[in-house]
């Protein structure tokens, strides 16, 4: 008996490639973002020289400049953008890193007033 079935190697099972969960993060962080700079912002008022200047305006602190937060801000933004649309996944994952860096950036400009 020749069999011809048993000459031919196993065909490999094709899987499905990863799920990439950048879109996803990159909402999350999104979302994440606004109560993250609300409560940096209650932090950095809660302290003593912000309160005094806030009070008093005296010890006021120059902080980091402002449009270091909208620069950063405006980038988290983009980021967030690219990353949603763009259809190679390793665009969207540099997106992610870049808008995760981004919005850090901008919440350390906030406790930078503390």
């Amino acid at each position: 008996m020749n069999d011809v079935s048993a000459a031919l190697p196993p065909v490999p099972v094709q899987s499905e490639p990863p799920t990439d969960r950048a879109r996803l993060w990159a909402a999350v962080a999104a979302l994440l973002f606004v109560p993250a700079a609300v409560v940096a912002g209650i932090l950095t008022l809660a302290s003593e020289q912000a309160s005094r200047c806030v009070t008093y305006g005296e010890q006021c602190a120059p902080g980091l400049p402002g449009w270091l937060f909208e620069w950063s801000a405006g980038l988290g933004a983009v980021a967030l953008l690219v990353a949603l649309a763009a259809p190679a996944v390793r665009v969207r994952q540099a997106a992610l890193a870049a808008q995760i860096l981004a919005e850090a950036t901008a919440l350390v400009v906030i406790l930078s007033h503390a």
